[in-house]
């Protein structure tokens, strides 16, 4: 399990003892918003962690459906900022019986980069070196590496936390954003990229990977999907200038129009103009012509660190 500052995300999955491949048994993907407010006041919200065990509830039952013999939950963004997380973590530990592992911003970007790239690598039209981009809520974590990862950093520029800290006023979402407001939401992202390219060389890169919900929400826009489907956003490519097309809609649209894109998920209405400014401003910066969409992400990686004991285990039997 994955839980961030907008969603969290569970991952079931069998280890092919032959193969050490990771079969699919279920994913799936649940808004919460832990993070509300969390920028502001320094601690997870009442409704927000009752939103959160409900939904660990729900994986729970998943979980001893599918019979899982190992479990791993691991904490990000949200979670390392909440001065209250303690109650979090007993929430956890009395549903699921495991304690939240709160890892850095750095070996997220490595799990990121993991889960993302394996598919990738030795395939034709994805030159290495990538560079990982994972837009979360509460920070974007940025690594570049082929074979493994050569340097990463986690910068605070989520989707979540840029509405917060800059489209909010008196409690709302403006509808839509005045120029000054996103004036001053590109000058913060613009920072954030500055410190990121102080220790990860952002422009070597020769492929783009964009993952999670804000990058695979403008790829189901750009192909006008229907509906959210997984397999068709999964390794799709979109260009620069349509990255930015979508961007700028998003930001000059309403709720009502947001909401109305059939690909759009409820949670997502009022943060993906965010999230698709972060992505555009990622392009601009290391000057890719285009974004190669992943599926595959944090989730993936955090199964495959435990592959090998598990398989060791096996083999062992």
């Amino acid at each position: 399990m994955d839980c961030g500052t907008n969603s969290i995300r569970l991952l079931v999955a069998d280890v092919n003892p032959a193969t050490g491949e990771l079969l699919e048994l279920d994913r799936r993907m649940t808004i919460v918003r832990l993070g509300q407010d969390v920028d502001r006041t320094g601690r997870l919200a009442p409704e927000a962690l009752e939103r959160t065990f409900a939904a660990c509830r729900e994986y729970a039952d998943v979980i001893r459906g599918l019979g899982a013999a190992t479990v791993r939950f691991v904490a990000t963004s949200a979670f390392r900022d909440a001065s209250n997380r303690d109650e979090f973590v007993r929430g956890v530990v009395g549903i699921l019986g495991v304690e939240p592992e709160v890892i850095s911003g750095e070996r997220e970007a490595e799990f990121s980069f993991t889960g993302a790239t394996k598919e990738l690598t030795g395939h034709d039209g994805f030159a290495e070196p990538y560079l990982v981009v994972d837009i979360g809520g509460g920070s974007t974590e940025f690594v570049v590496g082929d074979d493994r990862v050569r340097a990463a950093r986690s910068v605070d520029i989520g989707c979540v936390r840029m509405t917060e800290r800059h489209l909010v006023q008196d409690g709302v979402v403006t509808d839509p954003p005045s120029k000054a407001q996103i004036a001053a939401m590109r000058a913060d992202i613009e920072a954030a990229l500055d410190l990121a390219e102080e220790s990860v060389p952002l422009r070597e890169a020769r492929t783009l990977v964009g993952l999670a919900g804000s990058v695979t929400t403008v790829s189901a826009i750009a192909q006008e999907l229907p509906a959210y489907d997984s397999v068709r956003i999964h390794h799709s490519r979109v260009s620069r200038e349509r990255v930015r097309e979508i961007a700028e809609w998003l930001l000059r649209s309403t709720h009502a129009e947001r909401a109305a894109v059939p690909s759009m998920h409820p949670g997502r209405v009022d943060v993906i103009a965010a999230g698709a400014l972060v992505l555009l401003s990622i392009m601009e910066r290391t000057g890719a012509e285009e974004v190669v969409v992943s599926e595959h992400d944090i989730l993936d990686g955090i199964a495959w660190s435990i592959r090998s004991p598990l398989l060791s285990r096996q083999n062992n039997v």
